[in-house]
């Protein structure tokens, strides 16, 4: 007979992690598990990580959800595209759990080039907020790794402070070598959203994320028709869960890019309607991890390399929590891989 049941885990950053929506220093998970109650050590495991601030399925019964979960787990082995919709994280989880369970804890969920080690996915260098100092550290750091892409957080100092040390990277590194894509977080206030844009277009920069707090249609509609800047949507959308929904917005806003977060974004089944409209109407995409621990991160990373996808993505590197789980996701050259002799070390989630 097949049980289930959660365990709550606070993960700890190894250094405060800051963005416009304020700074982190640790994060919540919620994790699934799926076992045979006469096979408890055959136990598939899935990661449920809502963001404070972001996701609203935090505001609406999440722990009693999940409560109800586990224990109808058998109600929710078959997953509709409906099912679930206000719960994304949720749903990720038990996406994760159940092949995770049915592959006896294998944590691979599909057998390719990537998890056969073979092949390695593209990820950008992610610049967290901070001091200019600090995010000229982070910058230095990224670009002495051999980063080809690195992602910058934008809008907590001075608007000329950050382009000072974009215009830095300029001078050493062309957008041929380099390509810089920052994200506002909704930080810029309308009235001089396009004089930034005009700015950051100057210097080469490949796209801005969310330059505008979400909710804007009308206002975000105008700046993707007029931006100089590429503008790739992230927060915007959240809690749009219809198909239909899904389509109004792309034809209504004319993005130039989407970011899809599955732990945000509807799961694997959420992102991938999102891709579908996205190609649909010539507007890119890439994926981008949440915050996740590796053992979300895993899931993430796998369903992202059967998407055939060139360019780089805003995956994790397991390197932010100092109690995350060994994995076997690795970096080298600034690429996740795959280490198929590496062993998973989940006993800090199995214990009390």
């Amino acid at each position: 007979m097949m049980k289930s049941d959660y365990k709550k885990y606070v993960l700890q950053f190894t250094q405060p992690a800051g963005t416009s929506r304020g700074v982190y220093t640790q994060r919540t998970s919620w994790f699934v598990f799926v076992y045979d109650s006469d096979n408890p050590a055959q136990t598939g495991v899935g990661e449920c990580a809502p963001l404070p601030g972001l996701s609203p399925e935090l505001n609406a019964n999440f722990t009693e959800k999940l409560d109800d979960i586990c224990k109808n787990i058998e109600h929710y082995r078959k997953l509709t595209p409906t099912d679930l919709a206000e719960f994304p994280s949720l749903k990720m989880g038990l996406k994760t759990a159940f092949p995770d369970y049915q592959n006896k804890g294998t944590k691979i969920f599909y057998r390719n080039a990537f998890t056969e080690g073979k092949r390695s996915i593209k990820i950008n260098g992610l610049i967290w907020m901070g001091s200019p100092e600090f995010l000229d550290e982070q910058i230095r750091d990224k670009l002495n790794d051999g980063y080809a892409c690195i992602k910058m957080k934008v809008g907590a100092i001075d608007f000329e402070a950050e382009l000072s040390l974009i215009k830095k990277i300029r001078r050493e590194y062309g957008a041929q070598d380099v390509e810089i894509r920052v994200d506002a977080n909704g930080a810029f206030r309308p009235a001089d959203t396009m004089e930034k844009l005009k700015a950051l277009a100057a210097l080469d920069v490949h796209s801005i994320e969310q330059p505008v707090k979400a909710g804007q249609h009308e206002l975000l509609a105008r700046l993707c028709k007029e931006t100089p800047l590429p503008i790739a949507l992230d927060e915007e959308l959240i809690g749009i869960h219809s198909l239909g929904q899904k389509q109004d917005l792309i034809n209504y806003i004319r993005p130039q890019y989407l970011v899809l977060k599955p732990s945000l974004h509807g799961g694997f089944g959420g992102c991938s309607e999102w891709i579908e409209l996205a190609e649909e109407s010539k507007t890119g995409w890439w994926v981008t991890s949440a915050l996740e621990s590796n053992i979300g991160l895993n899931a993430i990373a796998q369903w992202t390399s059967t998407l055939e996808s060139r360019l780089h993505h805003g995956l994790g590197t397991g390197q932010l929590f100092a109690n995350n789980f060994d994995s076997s996701l690795y970096l080298e050259n600034t690429e996740l891989k795959y280490d198929v002799n590496k062993t998973w070390e989940l006993s800090a989630l199995f214990n009390d």
